[in-house]
């Protein structure tokens, strides 16, 4: 019964989630109420008619005394900092990224070196270091056949023809970007590709798992498997870990982990 009640509870706070309602972060700003009234009126009692810093508007932020200094767990924490390690040590000449994140992976790398971005939504922000092309990565555009020694795509290709980006919808859209990316890809070059892992399937339309067994037949004729690491589902990471048959068809214990691979174009 009380699992049947915890499963409930989790499937009701991850629908409202969908329309912008987080009931943890509903339950610390409540609790957080009192606080912030009682801190306010020792702050006013403090300044008293000091007008060193006269009180402006308030700005309520009821429930931050309850959650941890940051976050520093998760697919996007651990692989953003190990392919940006891994692109840092490897220095190519010419690196493109296709869909991760701007404000985590990209930002990374773009501390230390210039960086080419694909997406096929637009972003018309501009930071130094990062250069941007918009394109639909599952029709390739001729100019970027073999020209790059170093790609990256991280917790994307789980999307390609979901629709979930405004994309087409394609069942086979991983495949074709998997594709695509590989003719991209100079003979020699590295890709850094990571894509969430467990039980094969599709929940649509927000991605793909995928079994490591069919990543790696995918990748199999094409492609040297340098390194593979992943984070578990309890956000811990595990780098460059042995590629154990039994672990493989188990998917290293995970339901929706995150899977990184380093490969090597053959």
């Amino acid at each position: 019964m009380k699992n049947a009640f915890k499963l409930l509870s989790e499937k009701l706070k991850k629908n409202l989630r969908l329309f912008g309602i987080d009931l943890i972060i509903f339950r610390d700003a409540f609790r957080g109420i009192g606080f912030y009234l009682n801190d306010y009126k020792k702050l006013k009692e403090q300044k008293g008619l000091d007008e060193t810093f006269p009180l402006g508007k308030t700005f309520p932020i009821f429930g931050e005394r309850f959650t941890e200094s940051g976050k520093m767990s998760g697919h996007y924490f651990h692989q953003d900092l190990l392919v940006a390690r891994k692109i840092y040590e490897n220095n190519p000449l010419r690196h493109i990224d296709i869909g991760s994140r701007t404000d985590g992976f990209v930002a990374h790398v773009a501390v230390f070196r210039k960086i080419e971005i694909i997406d096929i939504r637009d972003q018309t922000s501009k930071t130094e270091n990062i250069v941007f092309k918009r394109a639909d990565l599952m029709q390739l555009p001729a100019n970027m056949t073999n020209a790059y020694d170093s790609i990256s795509s991280l917790h994307a290709i789980e999307h390609f023809g979901l629709g979930r980006y405004g994309d087409p919808i394609d069942y086979n859209g991983h495949l074709k970007a998997i594709e695509n990316i590989t003719r991209m890809l100079q003979t020699g070059g590295k890709f850094y590709f990571s894509v969430p892992i467990g039980s094969q399937r599709i929940e649509f339309n927000a991605h793909r798992v995928f079994s490591v067994r069919y990543l790696l037949d995918i990748f199999n004729d094409k492609y040297i498997l340098n390194s593979f690491s992943f984070v578990d589902d309890k956000g811990d990471f595990f780098e460059n870990v042995d590629r154990n048959q039994i672990e493989i068809d188990r998917n290293y214990g995970c339901n929706y982990g995150c899977g990184i691979f380093e490969l090597t174009k053959i």
